[in-house]
């Protein structure tokens, strides 16, 4: 948008009585919501893996008790 228009917008915006701008302001982020907004499907599946590093080497049974333990003070 060249600024000369971008300026007329302004202007007229500023024209508005205040009802009026906070209406377009809620229809102008609603339009800018439905085009950015794309929902993405997710699986848990994709944490499949994630981490294992961490736990390489690592007793399970002595991980588990010691975090049971500390459950009770």
């Amino acid at each position: 948008m060249p600024a000369t228009t971008y300026d007329q917008v302004i202007s007229e915006i500023k024209a508005l009585n205040l009802s009026d701008q906070l209406r377009l302001l809620e229809e102008t982020a609603t339009l800018i919501r439905k085009r950015t907004s794309k929902p993405t499907l997710r699986s848990i599946l994709e944490l499949k893996g994630k981490g294992k590093d961490i736990w390489k080497g690592l007793n399970v049974r002595a991980y588990i008790d010691e975090e049971r333990s500390s459950w009770n003070g």
